[in-house]
């Protein structure tokens, strides 16, 4: 059966494509429409990124801490890493 010379089954996966297209849109639109989310009250973890570098084999390691904390550096070849970036 055709329909407009087309047939039905080119119809419905035309009308596929198009939903899912459609479909793909819009959750991507919603998900750039979201809002900040509030920062977390004081006191709480909040994320502090700390970099440390092995001075042997230059491996990297990003800590998340507390803000009013100061954590001893972790140990990579068997040596203390050196602080990259400070805490901000």
């Amino acid at each position: 059966m055709e329909l407009f010379g087309i047939s039905i089954f080119n119809w419905f996966l035309a009308f596929l494509f198009g939903y899912a297209i459609i479909r793909t849109g819009l959750v991507m639109l919603r998900g750039m429409a979201r809002p900040i989310p509030e920062p977390p009250p004081p006191g709480e973890l909040r994320k502090v990124k700390i970099m440390y570098r092995c001075g042997i084999c230059g491996t990297e390691v990003r800590m998340t801490v507390a803000p009013d904390q100061e954590p001893d550096p972790p140990r990579h070849c068997l040596e203390d890493m050196d602080l990259v970036a400070p805490i901000e």
